[in-house]
């Protein structure tokens, strides 16, 4: 049966997409998601054979396809990725920035180097490739921004002070860009994941024993995340249904910043 509501607020067809970070778990995930809504892809990561791999699922997907490596560390970079993703795909509706780095250190042994790469991977990758997407998007009536924030976005943990500070300021910036970019029919909005289950995160949070009862003590959903948790915020942000929706910060978390224990057992029925 027919769903044209459905369809007209969810569907990414004739839609462009830059997906940075895009041969990462979160990445690959959304990309795919966005193909199968039937948007066209551009896929930016560091390494064009991992890209290669994430392609042949989108184009599977039946969607359009262009790999784009590029290094975000400085500002003319970001502009050149945007202006090759505009080329390849032939506009740009949809920027999504998923791209980011941690090394975790105590405060005292962070060095300047650790500081100016996470620094310039995750919160000046994502100004300037936001700057140099303005225009391209005003010029087609508007289109959508989405970054991605961390817990570390509204909580203090250790071992992430650099990684955290960015985060934090990304909120701080999707609020900014919303006010400033509304008016040119821009909706600028940050997804907050929740702990997730990944390669990277795997073994020093789901691996150790500690680690894990303390989060699963306090996710009232009782598990870790996975990155397929993301996709339907993701497409929310990314389609027509979010045209009113700008400057948020989306916690998908399993209910963590929420607070309290996910065990109910005492709860009555």
């Amino acid at each position: 049966m027919p769903r044209p509501l459905l369809q007209r607020l969810f569907s990414l067809e004739k839609r462009t997409i830059l997906v940075t970070g895009a041969s990462g778990g979160i990445g690959r995930v959304l990309a795919t998601a966005f193909a199968e809504a039937g948007g066209s892809l551009g896929l930016h990561g560091t390494t064009a054979a991992k890209l290669e791999e994430v392609r042949r699922h989108v184009e599977a997907a039946g969607a359009q396809a262009a790999v784009l490596p590029a290094d975000l560390r400085t500002a003319q970079g970001c502009r050149d990725l945007i202006a090759r993703a505009t080329d390849a795909l032939g506009g740009l509706d949809v920027l999504v920035h998923c791209v980011g780095i941690n090394r975790r250190k105590p405060i005292h042994a962070v060095t300047e180097d650790d500081y100016d790469a996470i620094h310039a991977v995750n919160l000046r990758s994502a100004f300037f490739l936001s700057q140099a997407a303005h225009p391209v998007l005003k010029a087609r009536g508007g289109g959508k921004i989405i970054h991605f924030g961390s817990m570390t976005s509204s909580l203090g943990l250790a071992l992430v002070s650099v990684y955290g500070m960015t985060k934090a300021a990304i909120v701080q910036m999707t609020k900014t860009m919303a006010v400033e970019w509304a008016r040119d029919g821009i909706q600028v909005n940050c997804i907050l994941p929740g702990f997730l289950r990944t390669p990277l995160t795997e073994e020093y949070f789901w691996g150790d024993d500690h680690r894990r009862r303390w989060l699963l003590e306090r996710i009232p959903a009782g598990r870790g995340g996975t990155p397929e948790d993301l996709a339907g915020a993701a497409l929310l942000l990314a389609s027509p249904a979010s045209n009113y929706i700008t400057g948020q910060a989306l916690a998908v978390d399993g209910g963590f910043l929420a607070g309290g224990s996910w065990d109910r057992d005492d709860l009555p029925e």
